[in-house]
């Protein structure tokens, strides 16, 4: 059973959605023991790093999601759940959850003709393989809302790119955790082979 953390995030009801689309067993909770006993976890989100962080630290939904990723549960985070992993968000400068070391940064493009935020459908690039990603081909293109991106300190972590005037992580991840910019449940065949690939997932 795949547990939807409940953080108010804005696009909680398209994953569902997808999930139950492919017949994936799940259910979205706001409780932290929940989460804390589930068997996986999609940590998704749309919106600003500053208001979903507070909403987190008020539920007590970052210390369940601390021990669910240090006990070894598998995580997938989407879009906002991407950004907040990491240390810090340029985003109303915002200390974050620190699963991943890194920070979340705001787009900065010298190009006028591209807008902020990046939104619409931009081609994705696998820079090492991964589990969640085995079915991408070169070409493959997921969609995107988002003025902020991620950015780990170590490099190995990130394993898939874009660019947007200019290259930029969509997909990082360590050991039980991992997660990608881009909506996964609005990305159609292969955004939903994805989020297929993380029911399949063993650790």
């Amino acid at each position: 059973m795949i547990t939807l953390v409940d953080y108010k995030a804005g696009n909680l009801t398209s994953v569902r959605r997808a999930l139950d689309h492919l017949g994936i067993p799940c259910q979205v909770s706001a409780d932290p023991e929940t989460v804390r006993r589930a068997d996986k976890i999609i940590f998704p989100g749309v919106g600003a790093a500053g208001a979903a962080m507070s909403i987190l630290r008020e539920c007590g939904l970052d210390s369940a999601l601390k021990e669910a990723f240090a006990a070894g549960t598998p995580i997938l985070g989407i879009c906002i759940g991407c950004q907040i992993i990491l240390t810090h968000s340029e985003e109303d400068d915002t200390p974050c959850l620190d699963l991943l070391p890194g920070a979340c940064l705001r787009f900065r493009v010298s190009d006028p003709t591209l807008k902020i935020p990046h939104m619409g459908w931009n081609g994705v690039i696998v820079t090492q393989p991964h589990p969640l990603l085995v079915h991408l081909r070169p070409g493959d293109e997921f969609y995107f809302v988002h003025s902020f991106y991620p950015q780990p300190a170590d490099a190995s972590q990130v394993y898939a790119i874009s660019d947007y005037g200019g290259e930029f992580p969509v997909a990082i991840g360590k050991d039980n955790l991992f997660a990608v910019q881009f909506h996964t449940e609005k990305s159609g065949a292969v955004g939903l082979k994805v989020l297929e690939n993380f029911a399949n997932w063993q650790i």
